[in-house]
């Protein structure tokens, strides 16, 4: 018989959960701790096991959002933009929304079922009924409404496109979001100087202005006493990068990447850049099985155009996952155009999303997704010699 159980807390989740056959370490509970001690004050953590008789065969990270106009739009946003998006989140989106994944990274890392013991559908269906006990739980505790369910982030391949008839009579549409760009770290490539190489003649001048512009820079890489050590000044340099975004969904907690570091060890790399021993700027990668995931990074906006900080980061990514053996350097969306300058390439991807108020029709929720997560334009870059 399937039956599921919602936990709130790690410490509570079955041994079997980290026994389970998947190499996702945003679904494991070194990350699941980490991300439980320091959330967004905005994002509540909720844990999903599908159960066959007593045998786990299923899980699934569930996400609370309040969304708030405070917590969406940041100062630098459009002004012009930002009444008209307070008007349709304070009209359709203010309120609670249920995520089936990781709202702050991007990429499934959400979900997970043996196939051998379960169907995707009976998964996806066991996923809604317990996606409706949570909703009533945060009606009676909170006394607060459900607005939006969604899943996220599928790429255009993925097996869950196939249950579509469970989307369907869910109500939940799908739509395009922005593209993952992902970095494939080719098998002749055995140092970053054989990557450095296969660039063209335009990108390879690029490359060494860049690393001109950076040679007053002392790269390091942060222990965790480091890393508690510059917290603030991390906190700092990854705000001056997310409130540039304009319009985003949450902000980090301040003892964030030191939880990562705490729990995860050296499955979480923090460098810094220093200029004159202060620092300037930071990038974090986690290591995810063959995988090298890019995290949160940060700089001193006054110093990026004058020393590249950004692109440098950008080939230092790179190298690393050339130097440490990964099959793919992930990139995620977002600056989809300087990504591709490295060699980047962009992966499609898709959520599925409803309100939950019918009289909403979904066109009207299109809008927002479209406005939130807008499929902008942009000139794809080849940098490699054909």
């Amino acid at each position: 018989m399937i039956h599921y159980k919602l936990y709130n807390c790690v410490n509570d989740l079955p041994d079997s959960w980290d026994a389970l056959p998947v190499n996702d370490i945003f679904l494991k509970t070194s990350f699941l701790k980490a991300l439980e001690h320091s959330s967004p004050s905005n994002i509540s953590t909720y844990f999903l096991g599908v159960f066959s008789a007593e045998i786990l065969v299923g899980i699934a990270i569930i996400q609370r959002v309040e969304l708030y106009v405070n917590d969406v739009f940041r100062e630098t946003s459009n002004p012009f933009f930002k009444r008209c998006g307070k008007v349709l989140i304070t009209k359709i989106v203010k309120g609670n929304a249920l995520i089936v994944g990781n709202l702050m990274h991007t990429g499934q890392h959400g979900i997970y079922h043996n196939s051998k013991h379960l169907s995707q559908d009976a998964f996806l269906d066991t996923i809604s009924k317990g996606l409706n006990t949570l909703a009533q739980q945060i009606k009676t505790t909170h006394n607060k409404k459900v607005r939006i369910i969604a899943y996220k982030d599928y790429f255009n391949d993925d097996a869950i496109h196939s249950s579509e008839a469970y989307f369907r009579s869910e109500n939940l549409y799908k739509a395009q979001v922005q593209p993952n760009m992902i970095f494939e770290v080719r098998s002749d490539w055995n140092s970053p100087e054989d990557y450095i190489a296969a660039f063209n003649k335009k990108y390879r001048s690029r490359y060494k202005t860049a690393l001109k512009k950076s040679n007053i820079i002392q790269r390091k890489e942060l222990s965790l006493e480091n890393v508690s050590a510059f917290s603030n000044q991390l906190y700092d340099l990854y705000e001056n990068v997310s409130d540039n975004a304009g319009v985003n969904s949450f902000k980090l907690h301040k003892d964030h990447f030191y939880n990562l570091k705490l729990e995860l060890k050296n499955d979480f790399k923090v460098f810094g850049y220093f200029i004159n021993n202060e620092l300037v700027g930071f990038y974090t990668l986690i290591l995810n099985d063959n995988r090298l995931e890019t995290y949160f990074l940060g700089y001193q906006q006054k110093l990026q155009r004058e020393h590249q900080l950004y692109l440098n980061m950008l080939f230092d990514m790179a190298s690393f996952g050339i130097d440490n053996h990964f099959k793919h350097v992930i990139f995620a969306r977002t600056a989809m155009e300087i990504k591709s300058s490295v060699g980047a390439k962009p992966f499609g991807m898709h959520i599925y999303v409803k309100h939950t108020n019918n009289i909403i029709a979904n066109t009207v929720l299109k809008l927002v997704v479209k406005y939130a997560n807008p499929i902008r334009e942009w000139d794809e870059r080849h940098p490699f010699k054909v």
